[in-house]
């Protein structure tokens, strides 16, 4: 009996391990692919069920054999680890563990993104490395004016201050080479934030044409640029039975060491995606320090330190944006959240 019923795929720039088994677990296929020999492939096979790491260039090749007519399921990279044979770590062995996590039930699949999704997370992501090289440029123009004893106070408005007296104003007190490369860090800088601005208002605009974000917003303290954010990393939101498995999905609750029937809460476990998790601590640092006549917002402050609430926040905000993206309409202003 050679009939593949599950088929995995390792994936590269190049070069394509594939694994498949029979309905007797036995494997029948193990062979190498060049990327464009794939689709041709997968095309003449039977359909069956296909698994592959969820990494780069996965979610193309998801929906492209999906589209033939194949059961495509991507793994986590952490799920198929364990699966790998020991000491013998080469793309053969690695396709084949990807078949052995397929097997497994209990094993969580990522949901292959649309094209629109992929899209959306893309202004994300560059907005968030343009925001990281901002800050670079910002520390290093105060870091290398100071050495020359010219400063100014933190923010926005200290920056540009600095930036008119050192660098436009041409100050005396900078010999001619540190002022033409302070010049160029500021003409980059000034670069970044026209492009972020750019993104910021696409996002915007994207936001505003999804149904879905827009009610996202009628959460307190949930933006734009945050709605948008849950509302393309989510995906379905039926593949969460509840908001408690969603928040556990994005790391937002304790990690757990407990044996012999003793329970020992730990911190969070940050698993998940880390940049949503990220805008849900930011949102909910704001609710902190603007809702804090809340009754719910006091009861948490008198137990536990701020930080340690802003994560808990964080947590009921994100079991709260998957109700109204499982359930449908808007928030519901309630006394245990907003004042």
């Amino acid at each position: 009996m050679n009939e593949i019923i599950r088929i995995a795929i390792d994936l590269s720039k190049g070069a394509f391990a594939l694994h498949g088994v029979n309905a007797d677990e036995d494997a029948v296929l193990r062979r190498e692919l060049r990327r464009g020999q794939v689709l041709g492939f997968f095309a003449k096979l039977p359909s069956c069920m296909v698994g592959m790491e969820a990494c780069a260039s996965a979610h193309y090749w998801a929906r492209a054999i999906a589209a033939l007519g194949h059961r495509v399921v991507l793994i986590p990279p952490a799920y198929v680890k364990p699966y790998v044979k020991r000491g013998r770590k080469n793309d053969a062995n690695d396709a084949a563990a990807i078949c052995e996590a397929m097997a497994r039930r209990s094993v969580t699949t990522v949901p292959v993104k649309t094209p629109e999704q992929q899209a959306a997370l893309m202004l994300h992501r560059a907005r968030k490395l343009l925001v990281g090289q901002r800050t670079m440029l910002a520390n290093a123009m105060r870091a290398h004016l100071a050495e020359f004893g010219i400063v100014a106070p933190c923010g926005e408005k200290g920056l540009d201050n600095l930036i008119a007296l050192a660098v436009d104003a041409a100050d005396p007190a900078l010999p001619p080479m540190a002022r033409e490369a302070l010049g160029m860090l500021a003409a980059q800088l000034r670069d970044a934030e026209v492009k972020i601005d750019a993104l910021e208002r696409e996002m915007l605009a994207a936001q505003r044409r999804d149904e879905a974000s827009q009610r996202l917003t009628t959460i307190p303290s949930i933006g734009p640029i945050t709605a948008s954010a849950i509302a393309a990393t989510m995906g379905d939101p039926r593949r969460f039975k509840t908001g408690r498995d969603f928040a556990a999905w994005l790391g937002l609750v304790p990690s757990q060491h407990s044996t012999g029937g003793k329970t020992s809460l730990g911190p969070i476990t940050k698993t998940g995606d880390r940049y949503l998790r990220s805008l849900l601590v930011v949102c909910a640092t704001g609710m902190l320090r603007h809702q804090t006549k809340s009754p719910w917002i006091k009861a948490l402050l008198e137990r536990m330190p701020a930080r340690k609430a802003t994560v808990a926040i964080a947590n009921k905000l994100a079991r709260i944006a998957w109700a109204i993206l499982a359930h449908g309409g808007t928030y519901r202003s309630q006394a245990g959240l907003a004042a």
